[in-house]
């Protein structure tokens, strides 16, 4: 009985994860338009593209940990 709420809420997390891998790879795209959009030198852009990148490859390679297939 037990067993079987564990693969449920997996699941349901793994989904989870998986929508949030897609909105924050919006949210770094986004930001490289951003970036390129921006005529002069700013560190504030780069430094929030910076951000986007690494929280989006951090749950990417946590998906990757956890042997989930993104669609």
């Amino acid at each position: 009985m037990i067993f079987s709420r564990r693969g449920k809420l997996k699941r349901e997390f793994d989904e989870k994860l998986v929508n949030l891998i897609k909105e924050t790879k919006d949210d770094w795209n986004n930001a490289k338009v951003i970036e390129e959009l921006v005529d002069d030198y700013d560190l504030e852009v780069i430094a929030h593209r910076k951000i986007a990148e690494s929280i989006h490859f951090y749950l990417f390679k946590e998906a990757r940990i956890r042997k989930i297939l993104i669609k």
